[in-house]
Parts: C-alpha cells; structure tokens; sequence
C-alpha cells in the first residue's frame, strides 16, 4: 500500500544527476588517458560531496517555499511538494548517516 504521492520530478532530477556524472566521468578519464588512474568512476568522497551539497539545496528551498508560503506568495501544491522533497531528503541522509556509523562499528569490531 503507498501512502505517498512521490513526485515524478524527484525520479527525473536523480536520473539527470546521475547521468550529469557519469557524462563527467567520461570527460575526465579522456582528458586524463596518460595517468595512472584507471578506476573509471566517481570517488565515494565526490559522490558525497555532491549529494550532500544537493541535500542543502534542497532543504533551502523548502524553507524559502515556506516563508514564500506565509507571506502568501507561493502556492500551497509548490509548498507541499518542497516539504515533501525536503522530508525524503532528510530522511535519506538520516538513513545514509546511520548505515555509515553501522559499517564503522564493525570495522572497529573487526579484529585485528
């Protein structure tokens, strides 16, 4: 049973982002045919960097939606969908955040 009407639009940014990357990716490895790095991909650290730059983005936006929505500048369907962004998107990092702390207390439990 879905309980939330998922944006479209959220499935069509993610896809042009990822697409954006791997176009980068492939402008990088071309102009660096001479190097030694032949890992063909984005770093963990970049692909961080860049979804957590998003995430802001996103969670800005939806506070200037609802300070647009109290003055009533906005419309209230612009204003439900940025809240719905922002809470997937909190909800994201959340989960990413404790996924990440998870796989360090293993590595730490790791013996040595």
């Amino acid at each position: 049973m879905i309980d939330k009407i998922i944006d479209p639009n959220v499935a069509i940014n993610a896809y042009s982002s990822s697409m954006k990357i791997a176009q980068g990716t492939k402008g990088a490895d071309e102009t660096e045919s001479g190097s030694g790095d032949s890992s063909g991909g984005v770093t963990f650290s970049d692909f961080l960097k860049e979804k957590a730059s998003e995430s802001v983005d996103t969670l800005r936006k939806s506070e200037e939606m609802s300070a647009k929505a109290i003055t009533g500048e906005a419309d209230i369907t612009d204003v439900v969908q940025a809240i719905g962004a922002a809470e997937i998107t909190l909800q994201t990092v959340v989960s990413v955040r404790d996924r990440m702390i998870s796989a360090y207390q293993e590595i730490m439990r790791m013996p040595v």
